[in-house]
């Protein structure tokens, strides 16, 4: 259930990610938000803003499966007997979790980026995968088996940093809030310690994300190798 609700999820945040990595992967000053918002929108419309939509739902489907599998295994291992997860070993479970998530979605993850930054490039330049399918195939064909799995270091680093931050991130949040005469339990705390959570993480996982972004999507005569 958790791959498809994260597959549902991605629907709305595909766009906001495609933009992220056109920004990350584009160089010299024209790469503000605008700037990039308008070349999408030239180059396929509405619906360029949904290119590589096949790639991010087989990454949802291989990395957020594994993650909340393994998480939900381990913490059932590590929990004690009368069923109480410490936090320590719960964000040990969520690190290593998000490990075996970034190994199991990084080849998903190569091929989003490339179909998600392949409009940019210049004619001569693109790969021009059909699908995510097909950029596994070509990836294997053109680059070998390994390549399936360029910038599985710093995509593994991300996801391990990614969760780990969120976990305790999250809870130091969630008791800071209700320490305010504002928030009780409920929806809205939840609501707002996740999106405090999320920005934390996001904010200590970017360099990783932009490395990783960077190499996924380099050729075979680039420096990002």
């Amino acid at each position: 259930m958790a791959g498809f609700a994260a597959c549902a999820a991605n629907f709305f945040t595909h766009p906001l990610d495609l933009l992220k990595v056109r920004q990350q992967t584009m160089k010299g000053t024209g790469n503000g938000l605008v700037h990039v918002v308008r070349g999408v929108f030239a180059e396929g419309g509405m619906l360029g803003f949904y290119n590589g939509m096949s790639a991010a739902v087989l990454r949802q489907m291989t990395y957020s499966m594994a993650r909340f599998a393994t998480y939900e295994e381990l913490k059932k291992r590590m929990s004690r007997e009368d069923g109480s997860l410490p936090f320590y070993r719960m964000a040990a479970a969520g690190i290593v979790a998000g490990a075996v998530g970034g190994i199991c979605g990084t080849p998903a993850d190569i091929v989003l980026v490339r179909l998600q930054n392949d409009g940019s490039l210049p004619l001569a330049q693109r790969r021009n995968y059909k699908h995510a399918i097909d950029g596994l195939v070509q990836i294997t064909r053109s680059e070998g088996p390994r390549g399936l799995f360029k910038g599985a270091v710093p995509n593994v680093s991300r996801a391990m940093l990614m969760t780990g931050a969120q976990l305790c991130s999250y809870d130091a949040f969630k008791d800071l809030l209700l320490s305010t005469p504002y928030f009780t339990n409920g929806l809205a705390l939840h609501f707002s310690a996740s999106l405090l959570s999320g920005f934390v993480a996001t904010t200590i996982t970017s360099p990783f994300d932009v490395v990783k972004t960077r190499v996924m999507n380099a050729g075979p005569t680039s420096p990002y190798r």
